[in-house]
């Protein structure tokens, strides 16, 4: 008997031995992978960064840029969720410690706006981010040797003091693509090139316009650049553009009559060379008037959108510094679902406020909103805003009553005046004592076009909010049974 217990003893010593020494193989490994991973992100955000500061006109060249950035931001993407499970301090979850394939954070919450949005990845995810980084750097010499022969931006003083203000949400691609467009020959000479931008709404369209518009290069190219609508081209005269280079931007909110563009594009042919007329559109088939290839944009990836959002959140502050602040803009930018006015708006309070303890009350306040939303409407507060929904936003009052934020095209907004004005920015902070009736919630932009949107903050009856939002629960109960 004695011999048996011995023998299973050493066994299970054995075993719990092999188990250690795989354990601490799989650490070193995964140790070796991230210094590795860190060494290549620091060799392509160097290549960025200068290509960044560069007037890129190669379209091949601008294609191997956006390769190198999607690399790039997947890479710090990877990075970030593997240094948010090491500044949590949190162990893998007990169904997890059987396969050593897994990397987790402890964040329970996964965005519900994007299925690709998960705070999980495998260590074949880590190799293949590894390869793809490896492959990008040992391709880049071509690159970086035509680099150097493209025009250098040159940004004034005030301009880079102001930089983190300004900042543009990513589209450094788009915005080289387009500039290139810009510059290029018509072909024909006497026939303006029209470069159609087309994207779902508020992934910014008219902020990259506006941005390109304000470029040097280009303000120098062109004589002038005017703005116009749908109904502005019906009655546009060209004859005081005869010999002048002009850029034409025109914004269509809706399909318009193929022989009233016709007629436009014609006459448009009496101003000088060079001329060129870009449309802005979320309507696909305005892309038939297009006379190049269309410049498509759409939401962020979540690598990008994370990234460009800790740009924005800590300014000039070095992240690296504060791994808990990072965590919190990690979950935090999965909350906020891709939105850019969300994002503006918690990176610049953040911005102003780099303390933990108030990190962590802005991002409770938005994981309680999404929750929320998710409870009351069945939908992330992103997907609401874009389709003209109401939101709740009672997270953000202390009052007892439901409060709403109105679709900007509904009727509280038309009929509604002389309320009293809340800042977006006051609402999340909580720096303002709110209303106790309806008001306005205002959100102004830093960045060109600076939009201005205003919107109806709405209290609701709660028995009537009850009844109207507990009849659906019951009809899916009904389906139930």
């Amino acid at each position: 008997m004695e011999l048996v217990v011995s023998a299973i003893a050493g066994d299970l010593v054995k075993r719990f031995i092999s188990y250690l020494i795989k354990k601490y193989e799989r650490q070193d490994n995964l140790q070796r992978n991230i210094e590795r991973l860190q060494h290549l992100l620091l060799n392509v955000h160097m290549i960025v960064e200068e290509a960044e500061g560069r007037c890129i006109t190669n379209s091949k060249m601008i294609l191997q840029f956006k390769k190198i950035l999607d690399i790039m931001y997947q890479g710090y993407h990877v990075l970030d969720i593997i240094n948010h499970r090491t500044t949590l301090g949190s162990s893998i979850p007990e169904e997890e410690v059987s396969s050593p394939n897994t990397l987790s954070t402890t964040t329970s919450y996964v965005s519900p706006f994007h299925a690709a949005w998960s705070t999980t990845i495998t260590h074949d995810q880590l190799q293949i981010t590894l390869d793809s980084l490896e492959t990008v750097v040992s391709s880049m010499t071509e690159f970086v040797f035509l680099l150097g022969g493209c025009k250098r931006l040159y940004r004034k003083p005030y301009d880079t003091y102001l930089y983190f203000d300004n900042f543009m949400f990513g589209r450094h691609v788009e915005n080289q693509q387009v500039i290139s467009i810009l510059l290029q020959e018509n072909i024909p000479p006497f026939a303006p090139s029209v470069l159609p931008i087309i994207g779902p709404s508020r992934v910014g369209k008219r902020t990259l316009v506006a941005h390109i518009c304000k470029n040097e290069i280009v303000q120098s190219h062109f004589t002038s650049i005017l703005y116009l609508n749908a109904e502005d081209i019906t009655k546009m005269e060209f004859t005081t553009f005869t010999h002048r280079r002009v850029l034409f931007v025109i914004e269509f909110t809706a399909d318009t009559d193929d022989e009233h563009w016709k007629k436009f594009y014609i006459s448009s042919m009496h101003m000088g060379r060079g001329s060129k007329i870009i449309i802005i559109s979320r309507i696909e088939r305005i892309s038939r008037f297009g006379t190049v290839r269309p410049v498509h944009l759409s939401s962020l990836s979540l690598g990008e959108y994370s990234y460009l959002f800790k740009v924005l959140a800590f300014g000039s502050t070095n992240p690296e510094e504060h791994p808990q602040l990072v965590s919190i803009a990690n979950e935090l930018s999965m909350l906020l679902g891709g939105s850019f006015m969300s994002a503006n708006v918690c990176a610049s309070t953040f911005r102003k406020n780099q303390n933990v303890h108030f990190w962590l009350h802005v991002l409770k306040k938005h994981r309680n909103m999404v929750q929320k939303n998710f409870s009351v409407f069945r939908q992330h507060p992103k997907l609401l805003f874009e389709r003209e929904h109401q939101i709740d936003i009672s997270m953000f009052a202390s009052s007892s009553s439901p409060l709403r934020l109105m679709p900007r095209t509904s009727e509280e907004i038309q009929t509604k005046t002389d309320l009293s004005v809340v800042m977006l920015e006051d609402l999340v902070t909580n720096s303002v004592v709110l209303p106790k009736e309806d008001f306005e919630l205002v959100w102004e932009s830093r960045i060109p076009p600076y939009r201005r949107l205003v919107f109806i903050a709405a209290y609701q009856d709660v028995e009537k909010n009850f009844q109207h939002e507990s009849s659906p629960c019951k009809k899916r109960r009904r389906l139930d049974k």
